[in-house]
């Protein structure tokens, strides 16, 4: 079933092959999302077993997002929940939106690339687990829609991201919705009323029994939705028992009142056609959760806007830095309502400081950043200094008001929200439209809600950000801006931060001249993910670079910097590992302080970790002995010193995940270093998360120096 505006495609060979793979599978409803060009995002391309509306707050979503279908593009694995309570403990904001009983399915769609994820969901009277055939299955036809999308781009036919999601038919072969004569005598026969509704809710087939207890004529609710048509049934709660029936495809039972005092049971069950609906007399009196709301009281919104506001209330307390939020509500927020810009201004010394915008002119941003906020040029100053929100349904009623800024914009509707945080203004959120666009109130009160979590969301925002800039800026003056060129070894490192969302580290790196003819290699992690050991980092570069110019052995050197951290008592420990490189003695000597053991790659490719006896990390104990272990120094022979967050990976074994590195390693390219650090530090797929830093440093001796 499809709605205004939907195509159903069925020639097309991506369509057929995703609906056969969804009937294949005895799931109810499937979903097909893809890759946007820049890795960031996923967008729906193909749903099927369930109206668009249902898929709204999904449209888009960010690979970094944690949600079932991100999660399967992101780490390249199916994920499967097998219940509601599951999805509770793993996803509960997916949970929040999504609170029926059912069974979730997602599985990477990759082929030559990865292309995207598909999405497969069963009522909850699916057992409650996945056999390796129904795996192995959906992971073919996984590889299937791949190479279609392959060929797709060969075509030059590959869907775009602003394309809407295509509803695909669930109604193939199967019969007619008009009841055939004898059917609709069986009907006319029961007691009560029948009716059918179709997925989208709207009414396809009524008995003279239902329009007698429903108070209405067929011709009257034929096509429309029983919650648009009756009024007495305009409450989210029975919209809700709708959804859920959908969604769940079980049977769902409620009770309405029709005014003024009639009681019904309304019997839900559901396929993947449509839903039948009995409709008879309740015994009950009424209910108090159902008491009926008084003619003229304000409606509240509709089931889907609150499970709406419910999912994008979640996800923005789970946004960290500014730029967070701008994706969020550009990704998800602009698409629920319909937006077609944006323009997001923080309050920043009196003035309205652009920090994001989508959908505008660079030229016109450049004239709206900077506006005081007290600025009469366009709604915003008002809209700051009153809190209350302004929205504007057409460019007349715009020019009445502040005909200035029709001058500036092209636009043709707008929805000015206040951002406003304990009585302060924090900025201003300005939703616009390319058409007109009329705000009815339900919408108005969901933006305004909106309005009050992007501001809280938006301050926490600065907050972090300004912190976490100052702890990074710190750690990077902290590590060397340059590595001394060293003739004879070719030299490359790295430094990558967390990624955005997580604290930094206190990871370094550090080469030190020894003469003209050695060198030192220094890597290390301090406990922590804060400023403190970002400062304690640098204090103990500083005393490894002293100690390392008394031309003691390197085990000497840890020692002596052990007793002084030991001293100074940081609270914090620090893993280390010292290694001195003679170029004229051709050995290396090392000394570990409770760091990962380096790997060597010798000129075979034979690569391994290197057998060396570590000691306890250093400002633990005062008094402890750090073994030297030595290698022989041949030409070609490559070092690769690094820290733990390059190789730890929750529920992976530490030996596993070095082996691999070490596998990695044996056949990178050693002709371009940093081209070879690339392919190491590549190890997840688009978007991947890195909840630790990361520092790096390779050494590779050359023939010839």
């Amino acid at each position: 079933m499809t709605g205004e505006g939907e195509g159903v495609r069925g020639t097309d060979p991506l369509d057929a092959e995703f609906a056969e793979t969804v009937r294949r599978t005895g799931a109810t409803i499937g979903a097909l999302y893809l890759l946007a060009p820049d890795e960031q995002r996923l967008f729906l391309h193909l749903l099927y077993g369930a109206p668009s509306d249902f898929a709204e707050p999904w449209t888009t979503i960010p690979v970094t997002a944690p949600a079932p279908v991100a999660d399967a593009v992101r780490e390249d694995r199916m994920v499967w929940v097998g219940s509601q309570e599951e999805m509770a403990r793993s996803y509960p904001r997916t949970a929040l939106a999504l609170p029926y009983p059912l069974a979730l399915a997602t599985a990477p769609v990759t082929g030559v690339r990865s292309w995207g994820s598909l999405l497969l969901m069963w009522p909850a009277t699916r057992p409650p687990y996945m056999t390796q055939r129904e795996r192995g299955h959906i992971t073919a036809s996984c590889g299937r829609l791949a190479r279609m999308l392959e060929e797709a781009v060969e075509r030059g036919s590959f869907p775009a991201p602003g394309d809407p999601p295509h509803v695909l038919a669930t109604g193939v072969g199967r019969r007619s919705a008009t009841p055939a004569l004898a059917a609709a005598d069986f009907v006319e026969r029961l007691p009560g009323g029948s009716c059918a509704l179709d997925l989208e809710g709207r009414f396809t087939y009524l008995s003279s029994g239902a329009c007698e207890l429903l108070d209405r004529e067929a011709g009257e609710l034929l096509g429309t939705r029983p919650w648009q048509s009756l009024r007495w049934l305009d409450d989210p709660v029975y919209e809700d028992r709708y959804r859920a029936a959908v969604i769940s495809r079980e049977p769902v039972v409620f009770t309405a009142c029709r005014p003024p005092d009639r009681w019904l049971d309304f019997h839900l069950y559901p396929d993947a056609s449509g839903i039948s609906v009995r409709v008879v007399p309740s015994e009950m009196k009424a209910p108090p959760a159902l008491v009926p709301r008084v003619p003229g009281d304000p409606a509240p919104p509709r089931a889907g806007r609150l499970h709406q506001l419910m999912h994008l209330a979640a996800a923005l307390t789970e946004v960290v830095g500014v730029q967070d939020v701008i994706d969020l509500v550009a990704d998800q927020i602009m698409p629920a309502f319909g937006a077609d810009s944006l323009v997001l201004s923080t309050a920043e010394a009196g003035r309205l400081r652009i920090t994001g915008h989508r959908g505008y002119d660079p030229r016109t941003i450049e004239r709206l950043d900077g506006l005081s906020l007290h600025t009469a040029f366009t709604p915003a100053g008002q809209t700051l200094a009153t809190g209350i929100p302004a929205f504007f349904d057409d460019r007349e009623e715009m020019r009445r008001v502040y005909p200035e800024a029709l001058t500036v914009s092209g636009k043709q509707a707008w929805a000015f929200l206040p951002l406003i945080v304990s009585g302060r203004p924090v900025g201003c959120c300005i939703l616009s439209y390319d058409r007109p666009h009329p705000f009815p109130a339900e919408e108005r009160a969901v933006m305004t809600s909106l309005a009050g979590l992007i501001a809280q969301a938006l301050d926490r925002a600065r907050l972090y950000d300004a912190k976490h800039d100052l702890a990074h800026s710190l750690q990077q003056a902290l590590l060397p801006r340059t590595l001394p060129t060293v003739p004879g070894l070719g030299v490359a490192a790295r430094y990558l931060p967390a990624t955005r969302g997580m604290d930094i580290g206190g990871d370094f790196y550090d080469l030190i001249p020894l003469g003209d003819t050695a060198v030192a290699a220094v890597i290390g992690d301090v406990q922590g993910h804060d400023a403190a050991a970002a400062a304690l980092m640098g204090q103990v570069r500083t005393a490894v670079h002293a100690h390392s110019a008394l031309g003691i052995d390197p085990g000497q050197v840890l020692s002596r910097t052990n007793r002084l951290l030991t001293d100074l008592e940081p609270d914090l420990f620090t893993s280390c590992l010292y290694a001195c490189i003679d170029l004229v003695g051709r050995r290396v000597t090392m000394a570990d302080a409770g760091h990962p053991p380096p790997l060597v790659r010798l000129p075979d490719r034979e690569t391994r970790p290197v057998d060396v006896l570590p000691g306890p990390p250093l400002g633990i104990d005062p008094g402890a002995v750090f073994p030297v272990t030595e290698l022989t120094l041949t030409p070609g022979l490559l070092l690769a010193f690094y820290t733990d967050g390059l190789v730890e990976t929750p529920g992976v074994d530490l030996d596993d995940s070095i082996a691999d590195l070490a596998h990695r390693l044996a056949w990178a390219d050693d002709r371009d270093l940093d081209l070879l650090i690339d392919a190491l530090v590549r190890t997840g797929g688009p978007s991947a998360q890195r909840t630790d830093d990361i520092a790096l440093l390779v050494l590779h001796h050359t023939a010839h120096g």
